[in-house]
């Protein structure tokens, strides 16, 4: 390393024992694009003396090669490693990097400022206790900027740093500072932050990053290391009630079943009583076994593996908590959902919820509102697209035992996960359980809306006319199938008139998207039976052929294979 302590090299038991002894703040840079956040934690690694030997001769061959600051140091380089990121000089994946100084060991991710890339900053704020906002001087309060603040307030993390950076393009003047720190503060008073810290700094030329600067004599502050290695974020998770979902039953022979898991909160002892929250099941711990022996007390954090005085039934999944406060144990409730995938959410499709260890079939019920991260006022809206924040009623197939995330932020969150794909779609924190669904079946609506909404989709009729309108319709089915939709192709060589007319009925009361392939003559005679919103005419038409005037979509072979245009209707009717 550039630097380490004198301890290492004189009582290397010493120093391991001190660094076991500090305390660990995990924290985040976010923010727009470019406003520095990669230079930020270059920077503090740098000043810090955090980078090794090897890495330094890496970063400054890479900075001749690749960097963006000319014959000088690209300090964003120790963080952007992938070629992509080298390339275009931003930010796109999660980059934590560990580093300490003599009062504080820290874990810092770099979060990408890219709207696209809006899902990974939510995994490394995930686990985040401070924020640090960056803000261009040049640029101030951005729409990315909002975004961030709301996210990091949404995902519990209550001391934020506005760390105002480039004031050396702005001349360090404090009238610009100040304008941009009542933006924030005007936009911010109703996200919930405990703090807010607002510090000018240079990333690029470390002025209040580790030092106060002469360059802003205006500022009386503390720099931004200084704040880090001293800023208290309370953490009681120790002081809440006792809580541990079961990761793996082990049982290595006949005379051992232990329970293994990390402690989500509170702590346990030998003799405390425990209850499974799915059966209500009783028991008492009889011991706290871990690789280097039993222990006498387990906190919140620790991985350990409980034994119980009685054999009773538990899996992986289930959550052992004190009886005295159980957790919720329901299988509907209501959360603020992030939506981190570009197929967008649309409710009554059917998810993978998993929670922990538990993972239960789950269907958003409902959309109450979209978030608009501008002005934190609540819209309407019927499905949530990329990087967009609603609050949903969620169902799942069995009930789940949670707590409400601002009590626990480890059994109040959940991720959704596409059951075709297997990706990670969606990222909830839990408000409150709603009534339970079981209960109240019998006021359930059915109707057509209802079955499409239970597909995820609209029910609708495409009725393909023109030249190879049959193949069309045929590759349009497996397009629909492919991306989950239900879908149902007829001929009308076995149906017509009224035959047809109240097949295509029963179908659509089925909740689903009905393809057909006939003439445009035959369309015009039935689509009057339907409602204007319901009935879509695809027309393929060849060469100068004139096309019907109700046609939704026209389409012509110039423009493509089949398979093209099944994907190109897809995308413009939104099915």
């Amino acid at each position: 390393m550039a630097h380490q302590s004198d301890l290492i090299a004189n009582d290397i038991l010493a120093y391991l024992k001190q660094q076991e002894e500090k305390g660990l703040l995990r924290f985040i840079t976010c923010g727009s694009v470019d406003d520095g956040k990669s230079t930020l934690i270059g920077r503090l690694l740098w000043d810090s003396k955090m980078v090794f030997e090897d890495q330094l001769a890496s970063l400054e061959a890479d900075s001749r090669k690749v960097g963006t600051q000319g014959e000088n140091i690209d300090y964003a380089l120790l963080l952007d490693g992938l070629q992509a990121e080298r390339e275009q000089g931003i930010t796109i994946d999660v980059a934590y990097r560990f580093f300490s100084t003599d009062k504080r060991k820290f874990i810092v991710a770099d979060t990408p400022g890219h709207e696209q890339y809006t899902r990974n900053m939510v995994t490394g704020a995930s686990t985040a206790q401070v924020a640090i906002i960056l803000i261009d001087a040049r640029k101030g309060v951005l729409t990315q900027t909002r975004r961030h603040s709301y996210l990091a307030s949404l995902v519990g993390i209550r001391h934020v740093v506005l760390a105002i950076n480039k004031m050396d393009l702005v001349d360090y003047r404090e009238e610009r500072f100040n304008e941009i720190l009542d933006d924030y503060r005007k936009f911010a008073a109703s996200l919930g932050f405990a703090e807010i810290r607002p510090i000018p700094i240079s990333a690029l030329n470390g002025d209040n990053v580790i030092t106060p600067s002469s360059a802003t004599p205006w500022y009386q502050g503390p720099p931004l290391l200084e704040y880090l290695e001293t800023v208290q974020v309370p953490d009681n998770a120790q002081g809440k009630p006792f809580r541990m979902r079961v990761q793996w039953v082990n049982r290595p022979n006949l005379d051992f079943r232990g329970f293994c898991g990390t402690i989500a909160a509170g702590a346990i002892h030998p003799g405390d009583e425990v209850e499974v929250t799915s059966s209500g099941q009783k028991s008492r711990v009889a011991r706290i076994v871990t690789f280097d022996g039993d222990l006498p007390r387990a906190l919140a954090g620790q991985a350990v593996t409980l034994t119980l005085e009685d054999e009773i039934d538990i899996s992986r999944g289930d959550t052992l908590a004190t009886p005295e406060d159980r957790p919720h144990h329901a299988d509907h409730f209501e959360a603020k959902l992030v939506w981190l995938h570009e197929e967008p959410l649309l409710p009554g499709r059917s998810y993978l919820l998993k929670a922990g260890s538990s993972t239960a079939p789950a269907q958003v019920v409902d959309l109450k509102f979209k978030v608009n991260v501008n002005t934190l006022q609540q819209e309407s809206g019927g499905k949530l697209a990329l990087n967009e924040i609603g609050v949903c009623g969620l169902s799942t197939a069995k009930p789940i035992s949670f707590d409400s995330y601002r009590e626990n932020r480890a059994t109040g969150s959940f991720i959704l996960i596409d059951r075709l794909t297997n990706a990670t779609v969606g990222a909830g924190m839990i408000h409150q359980p709603l009534l339970d669904s079981r209960s109240h079946w019998q006021t359930i609506e059915v109707s057509r809306e209802s079955r499409a909404a239970l597909k995820g989709q609209t029910a609708r009729v495409l009725w393909f006319s023109g030249a190879q309108a049959s193949g069309l319709a045929v590759f349009t089915e497996k397009k629909l199938h492919s991306i989950g939709r239900h879908a149902m192709r007829l001929s009308v060589q076995h149906l017509e008139g009224e035959a047809l007319g109240a097949t295509i009925q029963v179908l659509l009361d089925a909740g689903l998207i009905v393809l057909i392939d006939g003439t445009a003559a035959a369309a015009a005679q039935i689509r009057d039976r339907f409602a204007d919103d319901e009935f879509f005419q695809i027309h393929l038409a060849v060469g100068q052929e004139p096309a019907p005037e109700q046609a939704a979509l026209i389409l012509s072979e110039e423009l493509g294979a089949p398979t093209e245009l099944a994907e190109r209707l897809v995308r413009e009717l939104d099915l």
